[in-house]
């Protein structure tokens, strides 16, 4: 008697249905931003070229800020940044999530499970936990807070919000990526690292709705996450992260993350495909985190990307910096807007971050 094959329900696809974007209320142009620094320095022995040339450097054109500029001098403690950084935190992080639920047509109240990220400040009960009276979460929603995954964290999080949704693809999971990296900048630190943070590093906040498919049917939506990946670098913690201080957050910032991304990325991206059975020319849209210029470029050159693949990405870095956490999927975001994307399209969101390590997700349409 030969075995019956019993054919099993396929599972519907983990879908994102809505990226929501926050940015602060306040800006500041590069040049201004360099002038203030500048003339916080005066009384240092530093080389204010030096200072004007790192900036203009990271191609950033302006950034948004947490806090008016004027108040960033009276933040002189680490509690005091930390104070400030929860505040915003809840209110660009509720903005978000408000704007990616109201794009998918969904409320607080259908949310499941609230993953947040972040890697600029600190609190407990964590951010997400005050966001569920504020906006009326329900009771029972699961919460999972992740830090210190820097700038991978956006596509980290799609990663493990997509394997809860794969157990429970009834489900509504919500990722939620705050950055506010103005209120980590040390003033004391008069480090090459810390004048290129100074310049390339911006705030902001982003949030994911993703949902198991409902109706695979109908119009375009948002793109189904395939597969994600991860990648884990041995022997490269102080490639890039912080050094905690009594002032707070000190950056860790090695003039080696062009070289380990150029390393890596290729053999990371290609393994990836390999396992979907796919290789780079399947891939249509690239959404990358914004790292800064020359990490941008040497996602172009390694992975030979035809000419303005990165737009997205390089326009982003120009108008708002590096959000962190928060820069890929304000990438992703403006993907979905532009309304680009038609069915059967390929995508592969990527970012890279402390560790030193990769997260990549496969998307398709």
């Amino acid at each position: 008697m030969s075995p019956v094959e019993i054919e099993r329900p396929s599972r519907p696809p983990i879908r994102i249905r809505a990226v929501g974007r926050a940015l602060p209320e306040h800006y500041a142009d590069q040049e201004t931003l360099t002038a203030a620094f500048r003339d916080a320095w005066a009384g240092a022995h530093f080389n204010t070229e030096r200072l004007e040339e790192l900036h203009r450097a990271v191609m950033v054109g302006g950034r948004y800020l947490a806090l008016p500029l004027a108040a960033y001098r009276e933040l002189n403690s680490f509690a005091r940044r930390n104070e400030a950084w929860t505040r915003a935190a809840v209110d660009l992080g509720e903005t978000a999530i408000r704007d990616a639920l109201r794009q998918a047509g969904l409320s607080p109240a259908d949310v499941d499970h609230l993953f947040f990220a972040t890697t600029t400040g600190i609190a407990t009960p964590s951010i997400d936990a005050r966001l569920v009276n504020r906006l009326g979460l329900r009771r029972d929603v699961r919460r999972s807070p992740l830090f210190g995954l820097g700038c991978a964290a956006g596509a980290a999080g799609i990663s493990r919000a997509s394997d809860w949704l794969a157990a429970f693809p009834d489900k509504v999971a919500v990722l939620l990526c705050v950055e506010l990296c103005s209120l980590t900048l040390q003033l004391d630190d008069l480090s090459i690292p810390n004048m290129i943070a100074s310049g390339l590093f911006g705030d902001g906040a982003a949030a994911v709705v993703l949902t198991g498919d409902p109706d695979p049917g109908g119009s375009v939506g948002g793109p189904a996450v395939v597969a994600t990946g991860s990648a884990f670098y041995p022997d490269t913690e102080r490639v890039m992260g912080w050094d905690i201080v009594e002032s707070g957050f000190k950056v860790v910032l090695s003039a080696r993350v062009p070289e380990v991304v150029r390393e890596n990325v290729r053999a990371d991206v290609d393994g990836f495909l390999a396992k979907s059975g796919l290789d780079r020319s399947a891939i249509r849209h690239w959404i990358a985190h914004t790292g800064g210029p020359r990490v941008l470029e040497t996602f172009e050159s390694a992975l030979e990307l035809p000419e303005g693949a990165l737009a997205r990405s390089w326009r982003s870095l120009k108008e708002t910096g590096n959000l962190s956490s928060a820069s890929v999927l304000f990438v992703l975001g403006e993907l979905l807007a532009s309304g680009e994307p038609v069915i059967g399209d390929r995508g592969l969101l990527m970012a890279m971050g402390p560790g030193f390590c990769s997260e990549l997700v496969l998307l398709q349409w």
